[in-house]
């Protein structure tokens, strides 16, 4: 993503693949098989990026962790 994204504003789901260059598929398994910090907002996801980059750092989107296919 060429512009850097507001640590403190709410992000769609799309911004946090483009983000983390991930697919939908992949943040929607993430939510649901390795809790992802994300809220539901009516239908539609919403993220705080500074919790994502925390979740990243704490070792949440490694491959090492046991995810069922």
């Amino acid at each position: 993503m060429s512009e850097e994204i507001n640590q403190d504003r709410w992000v769609s789901l799309q911004e946090v693949c483009d983000y983390l260059g991930v697919k939908r598929h992949t943040i929607m398994r993430w939510i649901e098989q390795r809790d992802m910090p994300a809220s539901k907002v009516g239908k539609l996801w919403r993220f705080k990026t500074a919790e994502i980059d925390e979740w990243v750092r704490s070792g949440g989107a490694s491959e090492e962790q046991g995810v069922s296919k």
